[in-house]
């Protein structure tokens, strides 16, 4: 059954702007227990990074995450996105589209709100499956 996104997501989302060093945003991701956060500048996406971003393109890259910015490595625009009122069909549908596992949830003019992962959808559809049972695990630390 499909439910509206402001249902499912995650509110507040981790953001942080574009010259943060992959460092701080690293740091940010454990301490907030987070694997993306948003790149925004003013309250408008700029793109969002991921944990496996950070590994691909600075530490893979034997780039220096110390110098390296959020902004420099963070996947951009066009990012597909969400609003709340969209639904977790429509979210499965882009997550099938473009083969990613996380959305950012915008309000009207860009403004990050949340993000949505399949694990909430899978979650809310299913909350028996396998997906579900791992969005509920603790976090490796």
């Amino acid at each position: 059954m499909s439910r509206q996104i402001r249902d499912v997501m995650s509110r507040g989302a981790v953001a942080v702007e574009p010259m943060t060093s992959v460092a701080r945003v690293a740091h940010l991701m454990r301490e907030q227990d987070v694997g993306d956060v948003l790149v925004a500048y003013d309250s408008d996406l700029f793109g969002v990074l991921t944990d496996r971003d950070i590994v691909v393109r600075t530490i893979a890259q034997d780039r220096d995450p110390h110098t390296t910015t959020a902004g420099s490595v963070c996947t951009r625009p066009p990012v597909v996105t969400l609003t709340p009122d969209d639904t977790t069909d429509r979210a499965a549908e882009l997550m099938r589209r473009y083969a990613v596992r996380r959305l950012p949830v915008v309000e009207t003019g860009g403004r990050p709100v949340g993000i949505v992962s399949l694990c909430d959808i899978a979650a809310t559809d299913d909350p028996h499956s396998v997906l579900a049972d791992i969005s509920r695990a603790d976090a490796n630390r």
